[in-house]
């Protein structure tokens, strides 16, 4: 039928293929214009499309930012007021335990100087003067003697007395000063604790201005985040990034210490359920192995959170003091438990371990021999299937950072994503728009011989000079004269 359309004008096939290129050449020409309408609306309005849908997810990408950073700004608020509430119970704890009897000290102290400064007053006085009759008694005993025996005894005897009283008082003084040195020596172990008390309470006084200064420091970043300030939105992205990075390596270390644990009890596991049991494509002491590091885990993970360590589950943290307690006890118990059946699982690797060899060396037909200090590696397995229950236990920890801080990483990735994607859409957009342009002008390529032949003869009525009429000049005199 094709043939058929192809050779309705004539016999040739080169001949009829030109006839319909020029009917197809004339038939575009005619619709031209239209054909140009089509074309330019539809580049415009995929350009429009794409700008519309890169405006939606410029929009999503906006709306996912605001909702990042309220997310970010109320986990880091939470975590201020945790950190505030923290130090102030830190403080409270110090007032009430190492302040608490600080009046009494106090007192204790004032009374202790207040004695050793009134010893100390009576030590340095000065020695108390002789009366004012005993200087009369000494100008009368300076008095020249006239060589008469009783005026003489009587002055000696007036020196004397004045000598003797003196004496007393002096032996006197002494007596009191060597008392109150003895009491200041006896007060001495008094005044070392004292001083002892005061370094105490001044180391106090240090910590508590350090907690205050660490109180001030959180309520300027409580108060930064409350005002949704850029600096603090900043601070939480980097702290949020950096806490995805080392929860994400210390959980791979997790990862790779449950393999360690999965390859002690995985073996002797066998023995105990069935080396030849399948649940699927798995063996069933595999299972068995995994099910058990999987509930260390959990019940490490139902313990920190009994001790209010990590808070994934708010249930836990909002108990009943003394049922969180029953439950840590709960779980430490289980966990112990489950540590020493791993223990005894890898001591029993160990045993199959050597039954294993020494069947290999008597079908081999070598004798068995028995291996020197074998105890080393079997304690060494029987520490590590006890202590690593325990290292998986802790692996909460990483686990809560690492939830909280992916939120903020996939967040920014969703952001990176829906921005990259608004400029693909533009560019898309753009470029269909610039492609349909293009088409405009092959369209026009294509019917260009037409169109040359269009333009000639536009250009040709342009470039033709007007005639003037025959006899136009006397027509105009004519018309002048009547005129």
């Amino acid at each position: 039928m094709s043939n058929d359309l192809l050779l309705i004008w004539s016999n040739q096939p080169a001949l009829s293929l030109a006839i319909w290129l020029c009917v197809l050449v004339l038939v575009m020409y005619l619709g031209r214009h239209q054909s140009h309408q089509l074309l330019r609306l539809t580049g415009f309005s995929a350009h429009q499309a794409m700008r519309l849908c890169a405006k939606s997810l410029n929009s999503w990408q906006t709306s996912l930012s605001q909702r990042n950073k309220e997310i970010l700004l109320a986990g880091g608020e939470a975590n201020a007021r945790r950190c505030i509430e923290r130090e102030f119970v830190r403080v409270n704890g110090i007032i009430s335990r190492d302040l608490g009897h600080y009046p009494t000290l106090h007192r204790q102290i004032s009374d202790a100087v207040n004695k050793i400064e009134k010893d100390y007053n009576n030590i340095i006085d000065t020695p108390p003067s002789p009366p004012a009759w005993l200087e009369v008694v000494a100008t009368v005993a300076a008095i020249p003697r006239s060589g008469d025996p009783a005026i003489v005894k009587i002055l000696d005897k007036i020196h004397d007395t004045v000598e003797s009283a003196h004496e007393e008082t002096l032996q006197a003084y002494l007596k009191t000063s060597q008392q109150s040195h003895k009491a200041l020596g006896k007060m001495q172990p008094l005044w070392r604790q004292v001083i002892e008390n005061l370094g105490v309470v001044k180391n106090k006084v240090d910590s508590l201005e350090d907690s205050a200064l660490v109180i001030d420091q959180h309520m300027a970043r409580y108060e930064s985040m409350s005002k949704q300030e850029d600096a603090a939105v900043s601070a939480l992205v980097s702290s949020s990034l950096t806490q995805f990075f080392i929860a994400g390596l210390v959980l791979f270390i997790a990862v790779m210490g449950g393999l360690i644990n999965f390859q002690l009890i995985a073996m002797p596991m066998s023995e105990m359920v069935g080396g030849t049991s399948y649940i699927g494509a798995m063996k069933t002491s595999d299972i068995a192995a995994l099910v058990i590091i999987l509930v260390e885990i959990a019940m490490g993970l139902f313990l920190l959170e009994s001790l209010r360590i990590t808070h994934l589950f708010p249930i836990i943290g909002s108990m009943d003091d003394k049922v969180r307690r029953r439950m840590v006890v709960i779980t430490l118990v289980i966990l112990t438990t489950l540590a020493t059946v791993e223990a005894s699982l890898a001591y029993m690797r160990d045993l199959l371990a050597l039954d294993r060899e020494a069947l290999t060396q008597s079908l081999a037909g070598a004798s068995v021999v028995e291996a020197n200090f074998r105890w080393i590696p079997s304690m060494g397995q029987m520490v590590m299937g006890f202590i690593l229950p325990f290292a998986l236990a802790f692996v909460a920890i990483p686990l809560e950072s690492f939830i909280h801080a992916s939120r903020t990483v996939f967040g920014l990735i969703a952001q990176g994503v829906l921005r990259l994607l608004a400029v693909f859409a533009r560019l898309i957009g753009s470029l269909m728009n610039h492609a349909f342009k293009i088409l405009v002008h092959l369209y026009d390529l294509v019917i260009m011989v037409p169109l040359s032949v269009e333009r000639l003869i536009a250009n040709l009525k342009q470039a033709k000079p007007r005639q003037q009429p025959l006899f136009e000049p006397e027509i105009n005199e004519a018309r002048g004269l009547e005129s």
